[in-house]
């Protein structure tokens, strides 16, 4: 897979003027295992074989103290040179030393100390702050991005613009053609609506992201702690990457540097207009957190930014894989919120005027031909946050409809009762409601997403 360069030439630190880096400039790609001169690379290895020592035979008429002198120089050289290559950094500590610092210095200080060998992760969307700090240092940097094929037209378009408003070369990775169609072949093009969205990350974006740092040292992220209360409060602005790894391979080899999990959301938003840097247009449309197409919408006036990411999934570990690092040891099993048991949380939904369905009851409700009155059920999970949100709405609504004719019911759909709901009852997320007619067999699905009472009532007046 060919890939473009995105080496960005020296910007004078007195007027950041930009100049489009050189056709002629030889800069390893991202992916290659190319090795280069390393003046700021920490790494134990040392070329031998470039510093012999000419030596005359013994029996050769010569200046021993000569001799011994220069062997001593070449010695000390090549001592100093091993300490300086094979210098432990202690990440933590260093962390702890920028946690107060600016991200210009702490980009500043990524760029100088891994040169060719890191480079920033862009995924279009506010991130684009972290091209800008790198302009602003007058140092050379590379960008990389990961095109899943799943993306927002904006999104494509704001890459080309950032390309041009900085003169770079986006060094793009793409997944793998084979696996990408034995998935869509065998589970369709929207198989994490019906099972979580880690599987179609794990082929697009986490398998490419992984041949992307194998090519690297190290990577610069935009992740905030203010991103995603539940996964990312804890970031660190520089840190040795806990699950993938760098070109000298194996676990310690990637450093991955976080230079705004710090800022505000609202800080970077100031910064990136202030500056007059390019945005992704979705931006403008409501869109706060941006991904795939499928997987992202817009989010509602004191939504959280993640709200509007697999909004159909437990709200809690919000990650596809890029950061699965953030992830505490309890959060892994719980990802898509697809878990075989129940967590423990409290149950939804109390109302003297809703029915509590078991598993039983709704079988039969499902079964029945005739039914003296129409029934309105929610398939819902206590933990997911869209029901939760919808509970007011819906205990109104029960109550509104009490003494209608109408039943109002909730079936807990997730743990051990998924894969019957999936199968038998319609359940695609959460929650799902569906209306069983006075007359028919069949139950009739809430098509849409709008869950406020006066909505919901119309749809049950149209078909009651």
């Amino acid at each position: 897979m060919a890939l473009s360069v995105s080496s960005h030439s020296s910007i004078s630190a007195s007027n950041f003027q930009h100049f489009p880096a050189s056709s002629e400039a030889k800069v390893p790609r991202i992916g290659s295992v190319q090795l280069v001169n390393r003046p700021h690379v920490l790494s134990s290895g040392v070329n031998y074989s470039q510093r012999g020592c000419s030596m005359k035979p013994m029996n050769a008429q010569s200046n021993r103290n000569v001799s011994l002198v220069s062997l001593a120089v070449a010695a000390n050289t090549l001592t100093a040179e091993v300490a300086e290559r094979a210098e432990i950094v202690n990440y933590d500590g260093l962390a702890k030393h920028l946690e107060n610092a600016s991200p210009l210095e702490i980009m500043d200080q990524a760029l100088e100390k891994f040169g060719d060998d890191i480079a920033i992760a862009f995924s279009g969307a506010e991130d684009v702050a972290l091209i800008e700090y790198a302009r602003l240092t007058g140092r050379p940097f590379r960008v990389f991005s990961l095109d899943t094929g799943r993306l927002n037209s904006e999104t494509y378009q704001f890459f080309d613009a950032v390309e041009k408003h900085y003169g770079i070369h986006i060094e793009y990775m793409f997944p793998d053609a084979v696996e990408v169609q034995g998935l869509v072949r065998n589970k369709g093009l929207f198989s994490f609506y019906e099972d979580g969205h880690q599987e179609c990350c794990r082929v697009r974006k986490v398998r490419p992201l992984r041949r992307a740092l194998k090519g690297l040292r190290a990577w610069i992220t935009g992740q905030r702690k203010d991103q995603s209360p539940g996964t990312r409060s804890e970031i660190p602005v520089v840190q040795v990457d806990p699950v993938f790894e760098g070109l000298d391979g194996g676990i310690g080899s990637l450093i991955k540097w976080n230079p705004v999990a710090n800022v505000d959301g609202k800080d970077v938003w100031n910064f990136l207009r202030t500056m007059n840097v390019p945005v992704n247009s979705l931006h403008s449309q409501g869109y706060v957190s941006i991904g795939c197409e499928p997987c992202t919408r817009p989010v509602l006036p004191g939504q959280h930014e993640r709200e509007g990411r697999w909004w159909w999934e437990d709200s809690k570990a919000k990650e596809c894989g890029l950061h699965k690092g953030n992830l505490k040891q309890g959060d892994v099993p719980q990802l898509n919120g697809n878990e075989n048991g129940t967590p423990p949380v409290n149950d939804i939904f109390i109302s003297q005027n809703l029915v509590n369905l078991n598993r039983t009851g709704i079988e039969n409700l499902a079964r029945l031909d005739n039914r003296k009155e129409p029934w309105l059920v929610v398939l819902y999970a206590p933990w997911c946050q869209f029901c939760q949100g919808m509970e007011g709405s819906y205990v109104e609504l029960a109550e509104k409809l009490g003494g209608s004719g109408v039943k109002v019911g909730k079936f807990r759909a997730d743990g051990e009762q998924k894969q019957f709901a999936k199968q038998e009852l319609q359940l695609g997320s959460f929650p799902t409601i569906l209306l069983f007619p006075k007359h028919s067999s069949k139950a009739i699905k809430y098509p849409s997403e709008k869950r406020d009472v006066d909505s919901l009532m119309a749809f049950v007046n149209a078909l009651r």
